[in-house]
């Protein structure tokens, strides 16, 4: 009798304290990471999409989390729920990044013309618009252009390149109806894109 006992407390531990508490930390990425990613669509007035996130979510929550709550009876298993849903954060603001959803405004402040920079903007395509200021050590020249989020780091590049210590700030933009973008498109943002562009005001 204590042949056939042994393996199943042996099975029975391995579930308790390792299967179980591995399925509660990768259901509570999952649900999380899809949670997090529903609220930025949200922000983005994706309402196609986030709807769609948050039924995934839900449903991952309600056939996965539900049953396995059920039978927490391990203290792993608390630790394991919250280091996935501490994960899951994470990484739903990694696949947020690299989706690159929507538009941003990129506002530069020069203490002289930024002609260079201009004609660098224009040559790739970037709507940009100019206007002289007054800043507090003297005149300035304002520089705004708007470009989908996932071209900010090439724009910025460009600013440091041409000067090192100009200001300049990146803010959300809502909504954009016609305008100057650059045409071209890194290879991995391309078919994703084209299956949001029907769901996206302004584009």
């Amino acid at each position: 009798m204590t042949e056939t006992i042994a393996p199943v407390s042996s099975q029975s531990h391995l579930f308790a304290w390792v299967i179980l508490p591995l399925l509660i930390f990768l259901s509570r990425i999952a649900d999380v990471s899809i949670g997090t990613v529903r609220v930025i669509l949200v922000s983005r007035r994706l309402k196609y999409l986030a709807p769609l996130a948050g039924f995934f979510e839900v449903l991952i929550w309600i056939l996965v989390i539900g049953q396995i709550m059920q039978n927490l009876s391990s203290p792993v298993c608390y630790l394991a729920y919250a280091g996935g849903f501490a994960a899951g954060n994470f990484i739903g603001i990694l696949i947020a990044e690299k989706l690159s959803l929507g538009m941003v405004l990129v506002r530069m402040i020069f203490p002289k013309k930024a002609n260079g920079l201009i004609d660098r903007l224009r040559e790739r395509r970037y709507g940009v618009t100019c206007i002289d200021g007054q800043g507090a050590t003297g005149p300035v020249q304002v520089v705004f252009t708007i470009v989908p989020r996932r071209e900010v780091e090439a724009v910025v590049n460009l600013v440091r390149e041409s000067n090192p210590e100009a200001f300049y700030s990146v803010e959300e933009v809502d909504f954009v109806e016609r305008g100057v973008f650059p045409l071209r498109r890194q290879w991995h943002h391309a078919h994703f894109l084209e299956l949001l562009r029907p769901f996206r005001k302004g584009k």
